[in-house]
């Protein structure tokens, strides 16, 4: 003949632990909630009895007795408990966002420190990211312009203009009393801003 799983009925060992209700020798083997409510940050407390007490114990109890009315529509909900913020995942989390103990007081600096540190990590991968993408803007032979004209990935096309005329003053045989030695130097300059001119980043 088949058996009954024990814990299909919730029944558990009780370990010499007796029934709870008032005047009852028998085994403790059922648990029914407790003061402390089970939710969703862990298990509450637990009330332990005899068979015949936990079916009077369920008979009269009321999960939502002592919730007021907005605290019973709240653990009615299908996502109770799934408001409670999560770091990782919460709209603020973001790169160079520090645990929430780095504002803790703290004489020793042990926690300072380790967020300090996991915040000066992360804005330095935040700023490598940002200059390789700086980088990508420009092709080899418009990094190669750059460098002709002395300019950087984050300069924008004012400042393009301004350097170009700046050289370009410099290197003119005009302002140089005639001196065509600059010649070649002005060439490149030109040719540089040429390239850049049509370059996307300048777009």
């Amino acid at each position: 003949m088949a058996t009954t799983s024990p814990k299909f009925h919730g029944r558990h060992e009780h370990g010499g632990r007796h029934c709870m209700a008032p005047g009852c020798d028998g085994a403790g083997e059922f648990r029914a909630p407790g003061p402390r409510r089970h939710g969703f940050d862990g298990p509450g407390d637990w009330l332990w009895f005899c068979l015949d007490h936990v079916r009077e114990f369920n008979a009269g109890y009321d999960f939502f007795k002592g919730m007021s009315a907005d605290e019973i529509y709240a653990a009615q909900s299908p996502v109770a408990g799934w408001q409670t913020e999560t770091r990782a995942f919460r709209p603020t989390a973001g790169i160079g966002d520090a645990p929430r103990w780095a504002d803790f007081a703290d004489p020793l600096d042990a926690i300072g420190a380790r967020a300090s540190d996991i915040r000066r990590r992360a804005e330095g991968r935040a700023g490598e990211m940002r200059r390789a993408q700086e980088h990508a803007r420009f092709t080899p032979a418009e990094h190669q312009a750059l460098g002709v004209l002395g300019l950087s990935v984050t300069d924008d096309r004012t400042v393009l203009r301004r350097r170009y005329s700046e050289l370009v003053r410099r290197y003119h045989p005009d302002r140089n009393g005639g001196d065509r030695r600059h010649e070649g130097r002005l060439q490149r300059v030109v040719e540089a801003y040429q390239v850049l001119k049509k370059a996307r980043a300048y777009a």
